[in-house]
């Protein structure tokens, strides 16, 4: 079967979902392809749920510029749509002197990205706002917060639907290649039927899986396609009452933001994400784990030794950096990248890809919006 699509994103995390919207809401007709059987499987649905300031980042990068960018936007967004979301700060920790000068660099990187409202605290002052909380210095982030990801996920489809987009599931992307007058791809749904659909346009939301969905595009260049590395990051939850209302962070380490406290929505606490580099996808909390996180912890909650802590869930991020290195920016590949006019293929997205998500999706519209608009397509 062939059918004409307009533009067709690849995959219904929350940032296909934002770019769904966005090519929604500008008048585009979009077909979203999911391969699992509800939006939001994959590494969207295995994280912090943190609403992040944008503090780390090197300065000018697409991940300092888009982080900071998608913050206000995805306050907003909540704000109007009903979907919970709360800014309740948090610390990041020096607990020893050797790293007060790591903590206060944080402050210049951060005000180069746009953050100018970290608060120094001294350690008194950062256990009068936290009495649990050992450390020599803090400082206090009041823009990071907390945001339920699924009612997010359920409000962008919401409105990318009623700006008629469609969402199909259970369908995989096989292949695809430049065509004439556009790109052709090979789809087959959950009983193996296949169709090809003549897209005017493609966005390559696949997470874990956009490496293969832009291998498998022929005619595209393979030198636009960076490497793959898989990150494990593991989480625990704590018993009893938080001790805590801010979320607490310790110094980063290389490419992750080390083990730290996170809040739900609902004030429960969970200890994580660790990284562990992994060559297959695996979501696996192995209990071996748990010394390690008390001994990460300890250093900035002491009382973590008297809780008891339990396996909670594991997420792989799709990183483009291995861990000879400690920092990789957002690849968001589109047409003056590789030539291609209408294909956008997006690699890397990993933290802070839920905050930044509907600036993402504003930066992917903008690098498709000089491609026409196909015929209306049809999915019978």
């Amino acid at each position: 079967m062939f059918e004409a699509a307009d533009a067709v994103v690849i995959g219904a995390g929350v940032v296909g979902l934002a770019v769904a919207r966005a090519l929604a809401m500008s008048g585009r007709e979009v077909l979203v392809i999911e391969a699992e059987a509800a939006i939001g499987e994959g590494t969207s649905s295995r994280n912090s749920e943190v609403i992040h300031a944008g503090i780390y980042y090197p300065r000018g990068s697409l991940k300092a510029r888009l982080c900071v960018r998608g913050r206000d936007l995805l306050y907003g967004f909540c704000a109007r749509n009903g979907v919970a979301a709360e800014a309740i700060g948090k610390l990041i920790v020096a607990v020893t002197p050797e790293e007060l000068p790591a903590l206060q660099a944080l402050v210049a990187t951060a005000a180069g990205n746009g953050v100018d409202n970290l608060q120094p605290l001294d350690a008194a002052a950062a256990r009068t706002l936290e009495p649990a909380l050992h450390c020599e210095a803090a400082l206090l982030s009041p823009s990071t917060g907390i945001v339920d990801s699924h009612g997010y996920m359920l409000a962008l489809q919401g409105e990318a639907e009623a700006h008629g987009a469609m969402v199909v599931h259970r369908t995989r992307v096989l292949r695809g290649r430049v065509g004439v007058s556009g790109m052709l791809l090979d789809i087959a749904d959950a009983d193996g039927a296949e169709m090809t659909l003549s897209c005017r346009s493609i966005v390559n939301c696949a997470g874990h899986g956009a490496h293969a969905i832009a291998r498998d595009m022929a005619g595209l260049d393979p030198c636009s396609i960076p490497p793959r590395y898989l990150a494990k990051g593991r989480y625990l939850t704590v018993s009893g009452a938080s001790p805590f209302r801010h979320l607490i962070y310790p110094m980063p380490v290389p490419g992750a933001l080390g083990v730290h406290v996170t809040l739900d929505l609902g004030g429960r606490i969970k200890l994580g994400p660790d990284i562990s580099w992994v060559d297959e996808m695996d979501f696996t909390v192995e209990p071996e784990i748990i010394d390690g996180f008390r001994q990460s912890v300890r250093r900035y909650w002491p009382n973590v030794m008297e809780r008891e802590l339990e396996l909670g869930y594991a997420g792989v991020r799709p990183k483009i950096h291995g861990p000879e290195s400690s920092f990789a920016d957002f690849m968001i590949s589109g047409p003056e990248a590789h030539g291609i006019p209408g294909l956008v293929n997006l690699f890397g997205i990993e933290s802070p890809g839920l905050t930044a998500s509907l600036a993402i999706a504003e930066m992917v519209a903008g690098q498709i919006a000089g491609i026409a608009p196909a015929p209306s397509f049809s999915t019978n």
